[in-house]
């Protein structure tokens, strides 16, 4: 591939691998990919020049592609029978749903109603206090010039439809919002903050019903921390501390495991810590549960993790 690639999604029925590339989206052949016989690609939706495409989730019955723009503030929608029916043609795109700066992570609710999409930066005409520094800021400067960033609450029937007034709540979720993972049962929103050094959890009835009052509890973890996962049944979270802004090949960083039910309550909630490499970024569950995929980005590998056998080492000492 040419390009940047970065976030992936299979379809539900496993026939098609959609690949956030840049400027767009490109759509691959699932069984081409394994057989490795023909051209797997099929075609590309471009979002615009300049979009900064980074992430993409369909929605469980197959129809709708969201991918999310990370330097235009919007999440494309995109009709994906009409994409395929066409050959992937622009006008498959339904329109475009505004959000805040750097959109990224995006799951849906358990009863497919709606969409929670998290940005990094709340837009300032929201009014919201400025809490946050720039995580890139030189050290010896406390300026907090930047406010929360977000969960947007999505209505996923309005967004294939008028994707442009589909946002039907927004909450602050930390500085620097980057992923989100839900638990097993779909009531609990785990969040990562980036420049916040934390992991927050919100009650999803509440995301939709009553957003100011979702946050649950919030436990302080390592530096940066960027990927999440939930494990053993819902009772653990793992959230990856990158330490992104300064780590190099050689650094080794760590997981973070908390405990889900303290994290809920906002007790002291970390368990245990994990060894990784530089710049753990992305986690991943195998769908029997057992193993925990991780990539260290600036260390390029992929680590294994035996669920059944977790390896846990004692917590740092937080500053």
């Amino acid at each position: 591939m040419e390009g940047t690639p970065t976030g992936m999604v299979l379809t539900h029925d496993g026939h098609l691998l959609i690949v956030a590339n840049g400027d767009g989206a490109e759509f691959f052949d699932g069984s081409l990919l394994i057989s490795g016989q023909g051209q797997p690609l099929l075609g590309s939706i471009n979002d615009g020049a300049g979009s900064g495409t980074i992430y993409a989730n369909v929605t469980v019955d197959d129809k709708f592609l969201f991918v999310s723009d990370e330097r235009t503030r919007t999440i494309t929608v995109i009709d994906l029978q009409k994409a395929r029916a066409s050959g992937f043609n622009q006008s498959a795109i339904t329109g475009k749903i505004p959000v805040a700066n750097s959109p990224i992570a995006m799951e849906f609710s358990s009863d497919g109603k709606y969409l929670f999409a998290t940005s990094e930066v709340a837009l300032r005409d929201y009014g919201w206090p400025l809490q946050c520094e720039p995580q890139e800021r030189n050290p010896s400067s406390s300026a907090q010039d930047w406010p929360q960033g977000v969960i947007h609450v999505v209505d996923l029937a309005r967004a294939e439809t008028d994707p442009a007034n589909s946002v039907v709540g927004k909450v602050p979720a930390g500085c620097g919002t980057v992923r989100l993972v839900l638990s097993p049962k779909g009531d609990i929103a785990y969040v990562t903050a980036r420049n916040s050094n934390a992991v927050l959890a919100f009650d999803t009835a509440k995301l939709v019903g009553d957003p100011m009052h979702a946050l649950l509890g919030w436990v302080r973890v390592g530096p940066a921390p960027v990927g999440v996962a939930v494990i053993d049944g819902g009772r653990k979270v793992v959230a990856t501390n990158s330490n992104r802004f300064a780590s190099r090949a050689d650094d080794k960083q760590f997981l973070s495991v908390l405990d889900a039910a303290k994290l809920a309550s906002g007790a002291a909630a970390e368990v245990g810590t994990i060894p990784a490499g530089a710049f753990p970024r992305e986690l991943r569950v195998t769908a029997d549960g057992k193993t925990l995929l991780l990539t260290n980005f600036n260390s390029s590998t992929l680590e294994i993790i035996d669920l059944e056998r977790l390896p846990l080492e004692l917590s740092p000492t937080r500053d």
